[in-house]
């Protein structure tokens, strides 16, 4: 695993550093291929059921080092994934991790940064974070999710304003808008999304995996196939290990203990 990129299990939690604080953690290519190693170690591993990405130091990341990545954007597409690992954009629906992410950010969060956000699922920033989507201001234009997922996430008119300008907003606007679940205190962010992602750790993995799958599938293919597709893609779960814990520990007023199974 490449330097630039900090890899650490917290139990059931597999946390994802970006490492190149005295860069802001811009992102190279090498980079983006460490951590799309980094996604498919969470994706194959049955012990692991969330990620948690942040940025080691002051910047959650600058975004991509665009000398670095010229070349490659010229070439028309992005750099070759080695076998099993994940796109960390989500761009490719047969190479995104099928597990739960969520994010910590603060300081700088520019371009790929707010990509990488909106490849995730839960949201966390502290109060100093700074977002912009600036591709507009470099000659080009956003190509790692967000002219599709901002729509998604806050509304035609609060993607077109920052998109089309450039402009910088803040956590509490981001907030406001929805592309973040919570803010907090600088330096609290990653204690508070670590606690998210524990908290999705405890529960079913293979529910929690399939309501991700159902949520994508209605954003994907739309509402009327999702809703097909409800019951059938929940029946295989019915005879699980799981489903017999969850009805047990609901009969028994506990907290269940979910094996994955």
């Amino acid at each position: 695993m490449s330097q630039k990129l900090k890899v650490e299990r917290k139990g059931h939690v597999l946390c994802i550093g970006l490492n190149r604080p005295e860069k802001y953690n811009a992102m190279d290519v090498e980079l983006y291929l460490a951590l799309a190693d980094a996604y498919g170690e969470l994706q194959g591993d049955d012990e692991l059921r969330c990620g948690l990405l942040y940025g080691e130091g002051q910047h959650f990341c600058a975004g991509l080092e665009l000398d670095k990545w010229g070349p490659q954007f010229a070439s028309g597409r992005f750099p070759e994934l080695p076998p099993g690992a994940c796109d960390p954009f989500g761009l490719d629906p047969a190479r995104r991790v099928a597990k739960p992410i969520v994010v910590a950010a603060r300081g700088v969060c520019f371009t790929a940064a707010l990509e990488l956000m909106l490849a995730a699922d839960v949201r966390v920033a502290a109060e100093d974070a700074r977002f912009g989507q600036i591709e507009v201001k470099r000659g080009i234009y956003a190509v790692g999710g967000a002219t599709i997922r901002f729509v998604q996430n806050i509304g035609w008119g609060n993607t077109m304003r920052y998109l089309l300008t450039g402009d910088e907003f803040d956590a509490r606007e981001a907030q406001r808008m929805g592309l973040v679940q919570e803010v907090t205190a600088p330096g609290e962010e990653f204690a508070a999304a670590l606690a998210i992602a524990e908290r999705i750790a405890r529960q079913a993995p293979l529910g929690v995996r399939a309501t991700l799958a159902s949520a994508r599938l209605a954003l994907a293919e739309g509402e009327t196939e999702a809703a097909r597709r409800l019951l059938p893609d929940l029946q295989p779960l019915m005879g699980s290990e799981d489903v017999k814990e969850g009805v047990a520990s609901f009969l028994e007023r506990r907290e269940a203990n979910f094996v994955g199974r």
